[in-house]
């Protein structure tokens, strides 16, 4: 990210720590409170900031499992299915790719057999879904 703009500050401070305050941001990107709202709500406004999360540990996480799954759709079928993927309360975030899959997503269940289900009945189920590659996350490193 290009941290010499304004914005480009505002952002870089956000990313590494969202809870951040306006006054904390306005402090590390060396500008006053009132720049940093303004650039805020026209970043959220312009659909640049999507949201604010918190970074998960899953190894820590009690009663719950966490997997990123490569998903496969046939492209006559890729609307319905991503719309259908959207839907599943199992599916935490849903991201289009360029890698080995069309579509990766982050699920999350009670536990890894939980979370076998899930992607063998919700995800592999959808109309259009020809394959689903999970990868069962277990430490966060970073």
């Amino acid at each position: 990210m290009e941290t010499t703009s304004t914005e480009g500050r505002i952002l870089a401070v956000l990313e590494d720590d969202a809870k951040a305050s306006y006054a904390e941001i306005a402090d590390r990107a060396g500008v006053s409170k009132p720049t940093v709202r303004k650039y805020i709500h026209k970043l959220e406004d312009d659909g640049v900031i999507i949201g604010y999360s918190a970074d998960i540990d899953p190894k820590k996480l009690a009663g719950q499992s966490i997997a990123m799954v490569g998903i496969d759709v046939a492209s006559e079928r890729y609307v319905e299915a991503t719309r259908a993927l959207k839907d599943l309360d199992s599916v935490e975030s849903l991201y289009t790719s360029s890698g080995d899959h069309m579509l990766m997503a982050e699920a999350r269940a009670p536990d890894g057999d939980a979370l076998g289900d899930v992607i063998s009945d919700d995800i592999l189920s959808i109309d259009g879904v020809t394959a689903a590659h999970p990868s069962f996350l277990q430490e966060r490193l970073k």
